[in-house]
């Protein structure tokens, strides 16, 4: 009982037990990194701009927290904040679309899979597009296609590089054809961007899978991913019933690319 007393002692607001007893709620405060598999506390892998001080590896990050730590100071302005799928298909599964759609905005606050914005990164004017996994596991449909082609149309207007960080499934299913002609429609406009001889630099990050690997995420004229980043197309599983053969260690991975 002496480390129940220290809490009281300390005046340590704790949750009382039916016996009497105290107990802390640690719910939330630790985390388990998915490369060493130790537990971490949050606050301290936070402060490592989420990158485990054990490993190294690298954990997935929201959208609003890539941008803050991208831009300087982390302050930036965000455009096109209000655009939305109207559900063109009038698309339905186990849910209709538009209800999946709401339900998804009521729980990130955001529109869309995809936060476009500007601001100065180590002082230069710069536009970012970043994308949220947590929204439909970070599908491209219409609205995340005219975003991307919207931030690259103020990019050549006002003369300033462009960065994308892609975290996609791919294409969104719910949108159909609509969804994969945005692949066609950013990969046209990425081509006025070089022609304009401005910089476009795309961060891959885990996962980038699907039409987004297969357009814009591998058009930049530099790049980068986070290590141990899930990349490709397909999926391991369909690669190897197509082949026929066993994919070696670590495929698909930042490494295995790069190499």
């Amino acid at each position: 009982m002496s480390w129940f007393k220290r809490d009281k002692q300390a005046g340590a607001a704790l949750p009382r037990l039916e016996n009497g007893e105290r107990r802390v709620r640690t719910e939330g405060l630790w985390q388990k990194c998915e490369g060493c598999r130790q537990i971490i506390w949050k606050k301290d892998l936070e402060a490592n701009w989420c990158v485990c001080p054990k490993c190294g590896n690298h954990s997935r990050i929201d959208a609003i927290a890539r941008l803050k730590l991208l831009f300087d100071d982390g302050a930036y302005l965000e455009l096109d904040a209000g655009l939305s799928s109207s559900d063109p298909l009038g698309f339905v599964d186990n849910q209709p679309y538009r209800e999946k759609l709401q339900a998804t905005q009521e729980a990130t606050g955001l529109s869309d899979a995809l936060i476009s914005a500007s601001g100065k990164l180590d002082d230069r004017a710069v536009h970012i597009c970043a994308m949220e996994p947590r929204f439909i596991g970070g599908s491209m449909g219409c609205v995340v296609g005219e975003k991307i082609a919207r931030a690259i149309e103020r990019a050549i207007d006002k003369r300033t590089p462009l960065i994308i960080v892609s975290a996609s499934g791919g294409a969104r299913m719910q949108e159909g054809a609509i969804s994969l002609m945005q692949m066609a429609k950013i990969s046209a406009a990425l081509m006025r961007l070089d022609e304009a001889r401005l910089p476009y630099i795309s961060v891959l990050t885990d996962p980038t899978t699907g039409g987004v690997t297969a357009s814009y995420a591998m058009l930049g004229d530099l790049n980068i991913a986070e290590p141990g980043a899930l990349i490709g197309f397909a999926g391991p599983r369909v690669i190897e019933q197509t082949i026929r053969q066993k994919l070696p260690e670590g495929f698909q991975r930042s490494e295995f690319l790069l190499k």
